[in-house]
């Protein structure tokens, strides 16, 4: 009966809410991918745990047992010169739960400071910060909930800014069907300080549905992501001159969605694809779409760390490369 009201939240939750999208938030960068398993796959999951540390950034009820005393670092480098990466410790507490700690940025990088003649007046850099304090705890053998309190503080010129935001997450995991689910509310909360002064903007607020299922005699598993819950409509006819509308209902549909596929050959290997349809609608070239929106990965595990690799295509321009490594330091400095 739970699972069935889980479902149906996921279902019906897209039907009571309704705004457009665009980017009329503050702190965006909470939205960018760090994990090298979650940018192959299609650049988020909320319903894959595969024991990695990275993903409770996403959803926070993924934090398990099984990530007790585990380290994760995660760089990521995007265009322009901007990279972007997070780090992370978690720890197990018997009869308490999982706890976990962990810091995400971004740098900017260097730009040069110009009066409005163009005059050069020196260097100044921007940089934005947000720390992860991630809480779960199962409360049967199917269910476990979490929750992920971020301080965010954003540093651009002479402009400061600081907020706190929330997420609350649910998962289900059945290990008979090799089945799993997730459901997060993202980054709820407000700006404590704004760059001006003059009032608080809006956080990125998210809501995101997950499914992944393992299939029981190939080495596949599929997984299906759904995002902006909270938002029914998610085209806009960013060009009004042109013939082209805003889009069908069933290319709205399809970008609410993100696909993705691991094949397992092997116990510690895995290699991934991915493909969200938004990117690729916003950011493709016409006359050239080439790969945008479609993403690929693989990882490899062995006793004192685990390495993953992601690449995920935006654009003609280029792609952004993820690399997270997880360090097991309790096998690394054991002594014999």
């Amino acid at each position: 009966m739970r699972l069935i009201t889980f479902f149906a939240l996921i279902i019906f939750l897209p039907c009571t809410l309704k705004a457009q999208t665009g980017g009329d938030n503050t702190y965006e960068f909470l939205n960018l991918n760090h994990s090298a398993f979650a940018a192959a796959t299609g650049g988020m999951t909320v319903s894959q745990g595969l024991n990695d540390l990275s993903l409770p950034y996403f959803n926070p009820s993924l934090l398990n047992s099984s990530m007790d005393n585990d380290i994760s670092l995660n760089i990521s480098t995007y265009f322009a010169g901007i990279n972007y990466g997070y780090a992370s410790y978690s720890s197990t507490r018997k009869d308490l739960g999982s706890f976990a700690a962990g810091i995400s940025f971004i740098s900017y990088g260097k730009f040069i400071a110009s009066d409005v003649a163009g005059n050069t007046n020196g260097t100044f850099t921007a940089a934005e910060y947000a720390f992860n304090l991630i809480y779960s705890r199962k409360i049967d053998s199917l269910f476990t909930v979490g929750i992920n309190i971020k301080p965010v503080f954003s540093h651009l010129e002479r402009y400061f800014s600081a907020g706190i935001c929330t997420d609350l997450g649910i998962t289900y995991v059945n290990e008979k069907y090799q089945l799993s689910a997730g459901l997060v509310i993202r980054n709820a909360g407000f700006q404590i300080k704004s760059y001006t002064g003059n009032g608080g903007e809006p956080l990125p607020l998210e809501i995101i549905a997950g499914v992944t299922k393992r299939l029981e005699h190939a080495p596949f598993r599929f997984s299906l992501t759904i995002r902006h819950l909270e938002k029914t409509d998610l085209t806009h006819d960013y060009i009004t001159s042109d013939d082209i509308g805003e889009g069908s209902l069933g290319d709205n549909i399809l970008r609410h969605m993100i696909l993705g596929v691991e094949i397992l050959p092997f116990e510690n290997f895995w290699a991934g694809a991915g493909f969200n349809y938004q990117r690729r609608a916003e950011l493709k070239a016409q006359q050239r779409p080439g790969t945008a929106g479609f993403s690929v990965g693989f990882g490899f595990s062995v006793k004192a760390f685990a390495f993953s690799y992601g690449r995920d295509t935006y654009h003609l321009a280029g792609a952004a490369n993820h690399i997270s490594v997880t360090l097991h330091p309790e096998i690394i400095f054991k002594h014999n």
